[in-house]
């Protein structure tokens, strides 16, 4: 049972987010996989007041908190650190700054004996040590701030269900796969971090933690009369995603919530393997692919015809980048899918997929807007043509990021591929009034005023900018450990970094004169 009114529940939830009966719903998902193990389930969302935290009462297992879907400091924040009330890009989500330790705190007040659990993507990439951008500073781990009893990193379905069935059972929460704990003692099969004291006084032993961090091994840092121990993450499998996402979804949206424009979206993978060194993906989600079997994905839509709201349209279709779908690894070997001389870049297993389900009844078009990896698809021309004969609308999205040589080395980014993508799509869809729309970022480490004058000639050759902004520093990904440190975290070598607000601002001015004219009639969104 998933109720916001109610007594005796096993678990309360509380989130940031609204609570969304949808598989693109972090609360939404946890509470249907444990409803669906026979738990009780209250929800508590954004909650305020004091009365907000004691209206479920005690749970008899534990509270679940998290900020959902973004970091609370992400959501409240532009990249200036000007707070986002009223701005056009803002989120609808309101949330506490820190909103995992206000939440936990506000548990703390009146249920001193609970169990708390966080997880969720704040406390996931603050799990460890990190750079806090709005602080400006080397925060500890979010266990200790927060004082919760365990933390979930990553997707957290198996962990979620595995905490609750050892509660219930009144066992011991050490050694769960993709959880962290506090401990006075570490075991011999840990791989030690640098401490914190180490990471906060010395940027190279910071650069030494980031490029050690992974969630496939066991790993510990050292705090005072302490230890934050870290599980390896768990094996999630195709049949995992199968079950998680046929779970019964009603897709009843809060009449408030952002996911009304993804309402009939069908997530089709898990990870991402671009390794791009500005994103949180690959120590959240993961760095291999983990598909859905086709046959659940069909029958998914098939479900979806049948709701009275569905309209013949799948909103989106895909993951974090759309066509790494069906590119899972078997090896599992640790190291770079995307360098994998094995891996199958044909796109055949999507193709198929997204053959089968266009042709099912009461479809009428199946849209992937969420963005692909260019320079992928570029290996299977079959698949850029099944994009621009029955995807699309009207424009598909792409992130070159920047076009300095340097800037992108540093972002792990390779654009040496995109004009043969760009004359390629546009002959692909000459006459059928679709375009491509550009993802930019600025201001990340090793940019300058001159980096981006160059980045603005190329831009004002193009056309459809759909987006471009400030890079900001996000706990735990290699950017920010550049951004904070002033080296390269690989090999030390140091990093051109602009941290004042006015040279920011300027290089924002540069670029919009200078594709001003070439764009007048276009809208570009900036933060």
């Amino acid at each position: 049972m998933i109720a916001k009114t109610g007594a005796g529940f096993d678990i309360v939830l509380l989130t940031a987010d609204y609570y969304d009966d949808h598989p693109f719903s972090p609360a939404g998902v946890i509470a249907r996989v444990l409803d669906a193990k026979g738990y009780k389930v209250g929800i508590i969302e954004q909650p305020e007041t004091e009365e907000d935290f004691t209206r479920l009462g005690a749970p008899k297992l534990c509270f679940c908190v998290t900020s959902g879907s973004v970091d609370s400091m992400v959501n409240n924040y532009t990249p200036l650190k000007k707070k986002r009330v009223g701005d056009r890009h803002s989120s609808v989500t309101k949330m506490p700054d820190k909103a995992v330790i206000v939440y936990c705190n506000g548990v703390k007040r009146h249920f001193k004996s609970s169990t708390i659990v966080i997880g969720g993507i704040e406390a996931s990439l603050r799990r460890f040590a990190h750079y806090d951008y709005w602080d400006n500073n080397v925060r500890c781990s979010i266990l200790l701030d927060s004082r919760a009893d365990i933390l979930v990193y990553g997707n957290g379905e198996k962990q979620a269900i595995e905490i609750a069935d050892r509660l219930r059972d009144r066992k011991d929460l050490r050694g769960i796969r993709g959880t962290c704990i506090l401990s006075r003692t570490v075991d011999a099969n840990f791989g030690m971090l640098p401490s914190f004291k180490e990471v906060k006084e010395d940027k190279v032993k910071f650069c030494q933690m980031q490029v050690a961090f992974s969630n496939y091994k066991n790993q510990a840092q050292e705090y005072k009369n302490n230890y934050v121990l870290q599980y390896r993450y768990p094996d999630y499998t195709t049949e995992d995603l199968d079950w998680i996402y046929s779970l019964g979804y009603t897709r009843k949206l809060h009449p408030h919530s952002p996911l009304k424009m993804a309402k009939f979206s069908v997530v089709t993978h898990r990870g991402c393997i671009g390794g791009c060194n500005f994103c949180s993906i690959a120590l959240h989600q993961g760095d291999e692919i983990i598909s859905r079997s086709e046959a659940n994905i069909l029958k998914e839509i098939k479900g979806l015809t049948k709701h009275p709201d569905f309209k013949g349209y799948i909103d989106d279709f895909g993951g974090p980048s759309a066509n790494m779908y069906g590119m899972d690894c078997e090896k599992r070997c640790g190291e770079s899918c995307w360098r994998c001389t094995d891996l199958d870049r044909s796109h055949r297993r999507l193709i198929s997929l997204l053959r089968k389900a266009r042709a099912i009844p009461g479809v009428k078009k199946i849209f992937v807007r969420s963005g692909i990896r260019y320079d992928l698809a570029l290996d299977s021309e079959e698949y850029i043509k099944e994009l621009s004969e029955h995807h699309i609308s009207g424009t598909l999205k792409i992130a070159p990021e920047h076009f300095s040589g340097e800037v992108l080395r540093l972002m792990n980014k390779d654009n040496s591929r995109f004009d043969k993508f760009v004359d390629l799509f546009n002959s692909l869809n000459k006459g059928k009034k679709q375009t491509l729309r550009y993802y930019i970022m600025i201001g990340h480490p090793g940019d300058d005023e001159g980096q981006v004058k160059l980045l603005g000639e190329k831009l004002a050759r193009l056309r459809n900018i759909e987006h471009f902004q400030l890079f900001t520093p996000t706990p735990m990904t290699v950017s920010s450990c550049m951004y904070w440190t002033g080296l390269n975290p690989f090999t030390l070598e140091k990093v051109k970094v602009v941290y004042d607000y006015h040279t920011k601002k300027k290089m924002k001015r540069i670029l919009l004169e200078s594709i001003k004219e070439s764009h007048s009639e276009d809208m570009l969104a900036w933060e």
